[in-house]
């Protein structure tokens, strides 16, 4: 199969495009078409070596965990999914090395679940990870319901995008914390926005006298301190970006794969209370450009790689 992989360590330029060994299936995992897959920041700091302390690395490593396509082969102990099932996927396993930027990936059954019907592969592929993200630290690490007002980081990126939606799905007043360029994504999205720089926490507390009852980090350093700092006597913070949120009485939250979250995801899309926005898309041969466009940022939705099928 063609693929996209890297044999070191390193930037864009380490990314090669060529033939790779087709995946074996194993018991537990669904070969699947890729149609579609994003690109996350993860991606680039594991090919970077950031992750070599938490992951074993056989190289060459295939790059990519967000993946959309189509069931061409179950396992054969799986009965969740059948040949011709379209499917999204969070295809996060122990150890890099088979990822989805290839024609085809076998991918474990608990990272997929069935592609919201409302949802191009394109659109598909640029939900899991961040929406799983969001989706899990709202429930799992703050809990957050209705009634709270919840603060929210980088609220017009890709997480907090998520997120600002959610919580709002909860029935949570949210302030959406951003640079000044994405103000109006934020407002858009059903948030009060707030700019960083010079007086932030101050203009936080005018929206909030009394503290945020729920925050989340997602940029991590002064960022979060700050949060801490706007918490209600009785707030709960966690962060996906900065461990030091423990010794804050916080929780660091790492989103994990997980099938019926993400069909819960997929549902509230298919409500219509989340939306997916993709920026830029890049054939699969193109992935290193792909990257590139998500290292520099400033893009409001995903960046993913398509993977055509008719040649």
């Amino acid at each position: 199969m063609k693929a996209i992989s890297y044999s070191r360590y390193g930037g864009p330029e380490v990314l090669e495009f060529g033939e790779r060994p087709d995946p074996k299936v194993g018991p537990d995992k669904v070969l699947v078409q890729v149609r579609a897959a994003a690109v996350n920041p993860v991606d680039w700091k594991a090919q970077a070596g950031y992750l070599d302390t938490i992951f074993d690395t056989v190289f060459p490593v295939i790059p990519g965990w967000d993946v959309s396509g189509v069931v061409v082969q179950p396992g054969v102990s799986v009965t969740e999914f059948s040949v011709g099932d379209e499917v999204m996927g969070y295809v996060r396993e122990d150890v890099l090395c088979h990822g989805t930027f290839a024609e085809y990936v076998a991918a474990p059954v608990r990272t997929l679940a069935r592609r919201p019907r409302n949802l191009g592969f394109e659109e598909s592929a640029a939900l899991p990870l961040a929406g799983l993200t969001a989706y899990q630290a709202l429930h799992r690490a703050l809990h957050v319901r209705s009634g709270d007002t919840l603060l929210v980081h980088a609220a017009s990126g890709a997480v907090g995008s998520m997120v600002v939606q959610i919580a709002r799905h909860l029935g949570a007043r949210v302030i959406g914390a951003s640079r000044d360029e994405g103000q109006d994504r934020v407002r858009e999205l059903g948030a009060e926005p707030v700019p960083y720089g010079d007086g932030f926490t101050a203009r936080v507390r005018e929206l909030a006298p009394r503290g945020v009852d729920a925050a989340l980090d997602t940029v991590g350093g002064q960022v979060l301190k700050d949060s801490a700092a706007l918490l209600a006597p009785d707030g709960r913070l966690a962060s996906i970006a900065d461990g030091e949120v423990i010794a804050l009485g916080g929780r660091y939250y790492w989103v994990r794969p997980d099938t019926d979250d993400l069909t819960a995801l997929a549902g509230l899309v298919e409500e219509g209370a989340v939306t997916v926005r993709v920026a830029a898309s890049f054939p699969l041969e193109r992935a290193a450009d792909a990257q590139r466009a998500n290292m520099e940022g400033g893009l409001h939705g995903k960046v993913v790689v398509t993977v055509d099928h008719d040649h």
